[in-house]
């Protein structure tokens, strides 16, 4: 075991709709790549394990929201140069976007990141976002858009790329393989255009309602309602038994420079009512620290949503986690490791490799 793995959510100004009202840059800073790539050198020196990058091709739809993004991918993809430990793991559709375009774009974030790209799976099927792509009706399935990306990275072996200079080959054709696949929505015969990823096969994350039906590595699950750990622990009990890392996500605002976490809701509030389906925390650092100990004897990890970045970021970073570290061991990532190493997952097996 790695340890209580704890991430991060990047997107935007916060979780809060209003968050932007707080937030310490011009709202222009969201379409640079600076702006990303400093929250994430930020989540990293905190001791973050990854950050994830929400993305839709709709933007969300509550008054005073974000309006205009720059893709996910390219967002983890600002931070990855600039970064040097920290997973970074962008959301992409498997519903209405090809998985081959997908998966290669995947394979290249994780070369820029040396090895700590992952992916959030998502599966938006709504006509708002059918109408973006001109289709009336849901045309792919996730888990096998999940299966021909991981089977893209797998197509070129480990040592396909030979690079030699005498005969002027680049590459060994028989370590480079067509996958063939051939589902009910996706005909696919590869292979990648991108040689296999550094970390072999990215972790894919994805939500609960994908558990089951998708090859997954992280699952992130909610728990609201009723005693939060007791909900967190009988949920992670579930999704650990489909052989997956179960992680909750959880929305905090903290009391920060004097004024309680409480107001500074309320007075966001008063622009855009914070509503949603995620367990929340307001209040102080330390029973929140308290709380995210709790959590780590029943869940793998916990993926947090600050309020308001520039006001919730630092203080986590600065009075959260120093005092959780007091009492729970933290999974760590390391310069020069992958994020599968973090996540403590085992190397990935290439199916094409082994066969041959």
């Amino acid at each position: 075991m790695t340890g209580f793995i704890l991430g991060i959510e990047l997107d935007g100004d916060g979780a809060h709709p209003a968050a932007w009202r707080a937030a310490r840059h011009a709202p222009s800073a969201l379409l640079t790549g600076r702006l990303h790539a400093e929250r994430s050198q930020a989540a990293e020196r905190a001791g973050f394990v990854f950050a994830t990058f929400a993305d839709a091709a709709v933007p969300p739809s509550e008054p005073g929201g974000i309006r205009a993004r720059l893709d996910g991918i390219q967002r983890a993809a600002f931070a990855a140069p600039l970064t040097g430990s920290i997973g970074l793991v962008p959301e992409a559709g498997t519903v209405y976007t090809e998985p081959f375009h997908v998966a290669t774009q995947l394979a290249s974030l994780d070369y820029a990141a040396r090895g700590r790209a992952g992916w959030v799976a998502t599966a938006a099927d709504d006509a708002g976002t059918a109408s973006l792509y001109g289709r009336a009706g849901n045309p792919g399935c996730p888990a096998d858009a999940i299966e021909v990306a991981r089977r893209l990275w797998d197509s070129w072996e480990t040592d396909a790329v030979i690079r030699d200079v005498p005969t002027g080959r680049y590459l060994d054709r028989d370590r480079v393989h067509h996958i063939r696949f051939q589902g009910d929505d996706y005909s696919v015969v590869g292979p990648s255009i991108v040689p296999r990823p550094p970390q072999g096969a990215l972790p894919v994350f994805g939500s609960s309602a994908l558990a089951g039906d998708a090859e997954l590595d992280v699952s992130f699950f909610d728990a609201v309602g009723g005693d939060l750990v007791a909900r967190a622990a009988s949920e992670a009990s579930r999704l650990r038994g489909l052989g997956l890392l179960a992680v909750l996500d959880l929305e905090v605002a903290l009391d920060a420079v004097g004024v309680p976490a409480a107001d500074r809701i309320a007075t966001l509030d008063a622009h855009t009512p914070w509503t949603g389906s995620r367990a929340r925390y307001a209040g102080a650092a330390g029973p929140l620290a308290a709380l995210l100990a709790e959590l780590a004897g029943v869940t793998d990890g916990v993926r947090l949503h600050p309020a308001v970045l520039d006001v919730d970021l630092p203080e986590l970073a600065f009075a959260v986690l120093p005092l959780l570290r007091e009492t729970t061991a933290l999974a760590a990532s390391h310069p020069g490791g992958t994020l599968r190493d973090a996540l403590g997952l085992p190397a990935a097996v290439n199916r094409y490799q082994e066969s041959a």
